[in-house]
């Protein structure tokens, strides 16, 4: 069933739709993503779409963008009408385990090789019903549906998206891919709802590939909820390529247990608007956390990246890197908060954000913070936003490299540190080209499968 619906007043059309199509949404739907969509909507009544007006939202105004005539799929049937499924999706010399979702519901998946035993990857409603004690035990339990707009949204409409869990002492070699695709000839608003489990002692990498493959307007709200157990390792290595017309409301929601090692690489080369939430919770001692994001912005284009690091345990370390290069007229964000409780002594937490100005009209707004309570940590934060260096701009011209070049080059040097944080060497690989192909100017929208280099047939993204 698509629905299409006439935005006014914004809280209160979203809650009449919801209010019109609740036994759809609830239809086949696991138990427990039915259970909190009462309490969602309620919470949602309160919140709404926020605008600038909400202090987490200063920078980006989020309700022009869910105005307008969006279509809604309330069924797979209704998100893949009309849609090819004939495209492929890898990187070069990477075998993973392909899961994909076509606007925001589950189409198909491709194993390079059997999964290991007790590995559970499908989609959230038929995996969650046929786990229910799993998918309860984990469903709702980090997502801020009590503080945060969209989330309460994604909470109350969310009907699919992929459901991943790695059980005890299980290694898994090949990445787990999981393929967002928005197409189709028509304004979409899109829901997806992710949730991932790494148990105990067991190691994954997961990657979230997000593209668009046709012109028309895309508004994705999606919420992806992430636990790494104890003495678990768990990368998440997150890439958005999607064209000017897109609009994504991302939030990762993280919580760790005790030696568990968590890294989560953001990636954002090419959206309209993106704003992406992205908050651990170390509810153990002895939890490594890592977050790293690139940004790269030109045109018209707005990023806004919300960042939270709660060290609620002692003896945590945590390391944070965001670069970001602006371009043309775009405009960035950055706000990362690092909060450490009275009872998180040795606490080793660092935070950076770096910037390129590459124009006079390209914006950008940080704000890094340090929320300290306890008094035996190590903590440091810091931001910059710059241009080019002309000194080593002169140095690479004094020595025969033309001035596009040189550029080059610099722009390259100031991404490359979060580039080479990527733990998957491939994918690594992948982007590195990818980012340097955006640099020369080569592409300025999504031509190929970002992640993964090729996309079969006429289903090149626009």
């Amino acid at each position: 069933m698509n629905v299409t619906c006439r935005i006014t007043d914004l809280q209160e059309e979203y809650v009449a739709l919801y209010d019109t199509h609740l036994s759809t949404l609830q239809a086949g739907a696991p138990e427990a993503m039915n259970a909190l969509r009462g309490k969602a909507i309620e919470e949602f009544k309160k919140l709404g779409i926020p605008s600038n007006k909400v202090e987490d939202y200063k920078y980006t105004n989020l309700q022009p963008h869910f105005k307008g005539e969006l279509n809604v799929a309330f069924s797979n049937e209704a998100a893949q009408e009309g849609v090819s499924t004939d495209f492929n999706c890898q990187v070069p010399e990477l075998q993973t385990h392909n899961i994909f979702f076509v606007n925001g519901w589950y189409s198909h998946q491709t194993d390079a090789c059997p999964l290991p035993e007790g590995v559970i990857m499908g989609s959230i409603r038929e995996k969650g019903n046929a786990n229910p004690e799993l998918l309860a035990k984990y469903y709702g339990r980090r997502a801020p549906i009590g503080t945060d707009g969209p989330a309460a949204m994604n909470t109350a409409f969310a009907q699919d998206g992929a459901f991943i869990y790695i059980p005890k002492s299980t290694v898994l070699k090949r990445p787990i891919q999981i393929v967002n695709i928005m197409t189709g000839d028509v304004d979409r608003l899109v829901f997806q709802r992710n949730i991932i489990i790494a148990d105990e002692n067991s190691q994954a990498k997961i990657m979230f590939c997000d593209h668009t493959l046709s012109s028309s307007k895309f508004v994705v709200n999606t919420v992806s909820e992430i636990f790494a157990n104890e003495s678990s390792v768990m990368d998440v290595i997150n890439i958005q390529n999607q064209h000017n017309n897109s609009v994504q409301v991302a939030g990762y929601y993280a919580s760790q247990k005790k030696h568990s090692n968590l890294m989560t690489n953001n990636m954002t080369l090419h959206a309209g608007l993106a704003r992406n939430n992205v908050k651990i919770k170390m509810e153990d001692e002895h939890c490594e956390a890592y977050m790293n994001g690139l940004y790269l912005c030109d045109k018209n284009q707005h990023v806004d990246n919300f960042t939270f690091i709660d060290h609620a345990m002692p003896h945590c370390n945590s390391n944070e890197l965001f670069k970001g290069v602006m371009d043309d007229g775009s405009t960035g964000a950055f706000t990362g908060r690092v909060l450490v409780r009275k009872d998180a002594q040795q606490t080793n937490a660092f935070q950076s954000n770096n910037n390129l100005i590459l124009t006079e009209s390209a914006r950008i707004n940080t704000k890094p913070q340090l929320e300290i309570y306890a008094d035996d940590v190590k903590c440091s934060h810091g931001a910059t936003v710059g241009q080019l260096d002309e000194e080593a701009m002169f140095y690479l011209r004094a020595r025969g490299i033309n001035t596009d070049e040189a550029r080059v080059l610099l722009m390259f040097a100031f991404a490359y540190e979060v580039i080479e944080k990527i733990r998957v060497e491939p994918v690594r690989e992948q982007i590195r080209g990818l980012v340097e192909r955006r640099f020369r100017g080569e592409f300025d929208k999504c031509s190929s499968c970002v992640a993964c280099g090729d996309v079969d047939g006429h289903l090149g993204c626009l």
